[in-house]
């Protein structure tokens, strides 16, 4: 079992902490200190596809030697604003084959990334990949 839960500090401000053990700030207020928690969902599903897809590249034995995700998201214009369409942006730097990315990628979204699972359930997702050989 998982759990977390957050304690308010001051203002719109949170401090968040699950079974880790380890503190996130929140800010739900107009002027950020931290991330909203929604930016959060967002940093949660780059953070798990991008695990996936470095765990399968290795296993693959893929010589990539940077991985970054980027999410841009669309929301509902009424309440509860839930993400409708969630664009993800793979850069992926080394010499790897890029079926090997391909099959990696894809694999996430489609198996073994559980926030992109939940957050489908609301939201198109689409990804692109980028290559560079540095």
């Amino acid at each position: 079992m998982i759990d977390a839960k957050v304690r308010w500090t001051d203002n719109e401000r949170f401090a968040g902490e699950a079974t880790s053990r380890h503190t996130v700030a929140l800010d739900a207020g107009k002027t950020k200190t931290a991330n909203s928690p929604v930016e959060l969902v967002l940093i949660a599903l780059c953070g798990c596809t991008a695990s996936d897809v470095v765990i399968i590249l290795r296993k693959k034995r893929e010589p990539f030697t940077s991985l970054e995700v980027k999410a841009e998201a669309e929301r509902a214009t009424s309440p509860p604003t839930v993400f409708t369409e969630i664009r993800l942006t793979y850069k992926v730097g080394g010499k790897v084959s890029h079926k090997a990315v391909e099959d990696a990628v894809r694999l996430s979204e489609e198996k073994y990334c559980s926030v992109a699972a939940m957050l489908s359930k609301t939201a198109k997702i689409r990804y692109t990949i980028e290559y560079s050989d540095k």
